[in-house]
């Protein structure tokens, strides 16, 4: 892969990196978890980390969270669905989500 092959929008597909237990767990299975856009595909996700992070990623698993219902001073809200990938590498292959895309 060449940094070259970067779209920009690949930056619209890959929003952020979710950093939790779990997801560091998952490290260890060469696997990251990132929040993409509401209608990325998976093909579209695999294409932007594989641009961006420079690395060959084997498959990507896709999951949404429904937004909870919340109340604050009296009134309900409801927070966004978030879409998350979880994208596993291939062997060999890592990424540090602390460096950024253009690292």
């Amino acid at each position: 892969m060449a940094k070259s092959n970067v779209d920009i929008r690949h930056f619209d597909v890959i929003l952020s990196p979710h950093i939790t237990e779990k997801s560091t767990l998952l490290s260890e299975q060469n696997a990251v978890v990132f929040k993409v856009a509401d209608k990325a595909t998976k093909p579209e996700i695999k294409a932007a980390v594989e641009a961006l992070f420079d690395v060959k990623v084997t498959g990507v698993n896709t999951l949404v969270i429904k937004g909870k219902t919340k109340r604050w001073r009296g009134k309900a809200y409801r927070r966004s669905d978030v879409k998350k990938a979880i994208v596993t590498l291939a062997e060999g292959q890592s990424i540090d989500i602390t460096e950024g895309a253009r690292g």
